[in-house]
């Protein structure tokens, strides 16, 4: 195959849209730089390692250097080389010398080589980065490719699965599938994988509505990383924002329609597809960092700098940089990437890494800031799910329940109180009784519902389930950092022995406590997010921070024990529960308010004599056995007619001991049904049972019992 362009001939070209545009009679190339000079297109062989010519970019329209080659097409391999002033204390980092990655860039070819030429400074120079070095970095930098954007998409439909019925599956798409048996070897660790009918199988058995994927934008390996023998396994190191990592994909150069056809297959099993994204930060870093991609492009718009001080950055993602959303280019680049994922690559929503930073403004963050009012106007972007990780590590950035109407959050304070409860914590109560309510002291304002809260007990961040009862400590050997690195307060407990053991009691006692976290997560009212292979007893081996772990630590291991076949039995059970019990998934906050139209209260709290509790109760710190009744006449929209939904009696106990529990009175009750019994599970006794209503209940230490209404 010869070259992709045969003869040049630029001409003016358009400044709009961004990128490099296909347009079927050749390519139309835009770059957005404020204080750039002179832009230069550099064109390449097929392979990106020869550079054939540099043609400038021949006009300046609106900040935006463009023009058009009717000679290139889909299949040209490029780059940019920016020219402008190099003064670091006023921010600017321009240098020619380095081959810089187009923003826009929809594919990408080869890998990057760490390398000191990568870098807009001599390494080691006395001067540090405000030296200049003039190697060129070309030979040790991926390049981008212009591509057709046309697909045959079919009758693929979006699910829209709606909010109240939505249950998130958090995953990484190579861990997930790479280990997984069923799976050919081509297709395992890929888009392909995950879109295949084993996969769709599994994750429809659980109830899930809603695939969560971990970031699969174009994103780097950190060179202290590679240096360890390491990757950037999680991918929060984004460098492009449209392009899909070729890692992912069973034939890199065709990532762009595999990542369709997976979310084409996810569709069609009624799933949907959420992104995590990454707009905070950029794999440059800070003033040490490479120049590959906006620091050279325009390093003083692209970047939040310190005002009196702009050779540094501001750092409110610990990452070394933080992306300026205040810039109208810049939001606008944001923007751009979300609708083209939406409307080019069909998903179904994102999930905004360090989210609070996106809605930062000179003076923190600000519900009116520019993005939100950008995602909130956007007729493209109100209509899929947009979910915050509301926490970032500046000043003032932990904003859970702070968010705009319309956005789900990420409630930590649900994984924080769920953990502490059945580790058996003083003072609880009062928390529990809110986050199991769906966080209504924190999303119950402004017209929120309780599907904002996004409950999640284990993430990618942290201890999986099953070391959540394994492990007092983390384990974080194998990242190379001494142990460091990680969270150190995990709310777990090992019930006496460090790590895996072979002692039965002890086993017991651990898949009982997964077993109670879990039915916490699926009976709770607001959004469940279940983390792949937490319904399996998934491990990473005491690792809370497996962010560089490409190996078995991470992957899914999917020869699973009995232990785990039962786990996998009792979360399937709870997504039937969840599924046919619709007071479960009330669209409204559920009040202990008396409720004139079905004459009941939606929601009441009993202690184990069967009286309601009142304020001395919620104060105790040793209070740890409580029942929730959700009254299913409870008017279920905004019309004032009583529902027609079960009654659900749920009681936890997080005592060591068991406690003998009055089976409180409800209005028309002759007894109860027991659905559930976290205890029982699995053994002779596990089947539905009816006891009267008075009737005492013995409810075993550490143990949750779901029981339903019965009027006959």
């Amino acid at each position: 195959m010869g070259p992709a362009i045969n003869q040049s001939r630029v001409t003016q070209g358009r400044p709009n849209p961004l990128g490099a545009s296909w347009t079927g009679l050749g390519v139309n190339f835009a770059l957005f730089s404020a204080h750039a000079t002179k832009v230069e297109l550099c064109l390449f062989d097929l392979s990106g390692t020869t550079e054939l010519e540099r043609i400038e970019l021949p006009e300046y329209t609106n900040e935006v250097f463009h023009g058009f080659l009717p000679d290139a097409r889909p299949g040209t391999i490029y780059a940019y080389r920016v020219h402008g002033p190099y003064d670091p204390e006023q921010g600017h980092r321009f240098n020619p010398n380095k081959l810089l990655l187009d923003p826009y860039a929809l594919s990408h070819v080869g890998d990057l080589e760490w390398n000191p030429a990568l870098y807009g400074y001599t390494i080691g120079h006395e001067a540090g980065d405000l030296s200049f070095d003039d190697r060129d970095s070309a030979p040790f930098m991926p390049k981008c490719r212009v591509v057709d954007p046309a697909f045959t998409w079919g009758n693929d439909r979006r699910p829209r699965v709606p909010w109240e019925r939505t249950l998130i599956y958090e995953a990484h798409v190579k861990g997930l599938t790479t280990r997984h048996p069923a799976l050919a070897e081509e297709l395992r660790g890929t888009y392909a994988g995950l879109g295949s009918r084993e996969m769709i199988q599994h994750i429809k058995s659980l109830g899930v509505t809603s695939v969560e994927l971990l970031p699969i934008q174009f994103f780097l390996n950190d060179d202290h990383l590679v240096r360890r023998g390491l990757v950037n396994y999680w991918g929060y190191n984004s460098l492009g924002f449209f392009a899909p990592a070729r890692r992912y994909a069973r034939t890199p150069d065709f990532a762009f329609s595999e990542f369709k056809e997976m979310v084409a297959r996810l569709h069609d099993a009624g799933l949907e597809v959420i992104m995590d994204v990454v707009y905070n930060h950029t794999a440059e870093g800070n003033e040490l960092g490479a120049t590959l991609s906006f620091k050279g492009i325009d390093n003083a718009s692209y970047y939040r700098l310190l005002p009196d001080r702009k050779r540094y950055y501001i750092n409110d993602t610990g990452t070394g940089n933080t992306v300026n959303l205040n810039h109208p280019r810049v939001l606008q680049m944001v923007t751009d990437s979300l609708r083209y994922w939406v409307n080019e690559m069909h998903v179904d929503g994102f999930r905004f890494d360090l989210g609070t930073i996106l809605a930062r403004e000179p003076d923190g963050f600000d519900t009116q800031s520019a993005f939100l009012k950008a995602c909130m106007q956007d007729p493209v972007l109100t209509d899929v799910k947009l979910i915050a990780e509301p926490w970032d590590i500046g000043p003032g950035g932990y904003q859970v329940g702070n968010f705009a109407p319309g956005w789900a959050e990420w409630n930590d304070k649900f994984r924080d109180t769920v953990r502490g409860f059945w580790v058996g914590e003083e003072g609880m109560a009062a928390d529990l009784g809110n986050r199991l309510s769906g966080s209504a002291d924190l999303f119950n304002h402004r017209g929120r519902r309780p599907w904002a809260s996004i409950n999640f007990i284990a993430a990618h961040d942290g201890f999986t389930l099953n070391d959540l009862v394994t492990y007092n400590e983390k384990h974080n050997e194998a990242n190379g950092e001494e142990n460091r690195d990680g969270h150190s307060h995990n709310r777990s407990f090992n019930h006496g022995v460090e790590g895996p053991t072979d002692d039965p009691g002890i086993n017991a006692i651990r898949e009982q406590q997964i077993r109670n976290m879990l039915a916490t997560l699926y009976l709770s009212q607001g959004t469940p997010m279940l983390l792949a292979g937490d319904e399996f007893g998934r491990t990473q081996q005491g690792n809370n921070n497996a962010y560089c772990q490409d190996n078995e630590i991470s992957w899914l291991d999917w020869d699973w024990s009995d232990g785990n076949r039962r786990l996998l039995a009792f979360v399937q059970r709870l997504a039937t529960l969840r599924e046919r019990l619709p007071v479960l998934r009330r669209g409204r906050f559920l009040t202990g308010e008396y409720h004139e139209a079905s004459g009941s209260k939606a929601l009441a709290w009993f202690k184990p004599g069967g009286e309601e509790m009142d304020a001395s109760d919620w104060e105790d710190p040793n209070t740890r056995c409580l029942a929730r009744i959700l009254d299913g006449r409870a008017q279920e929209t905004g019309i004032r007619v009583p529902a027609h939904d079960q009654t659900l009696l749920l009681i936890v106990n997080a005592h060591h001991d068991a406690v003998d529990f009055k089976l409180p009175r409800s209005e028309g009750a002759r007894s109860w049904l027991r659905l559930l019994d976290t205890h029982l599970f699995g053994s002779k006794d596990d089947k539905e049972e009816v006891f009267r209503v008075g009737q005492k209940y013995r409810v075993p230490g550490r143990s949750l019992i779901l029981f339903q209404l019965r009027t006959g």
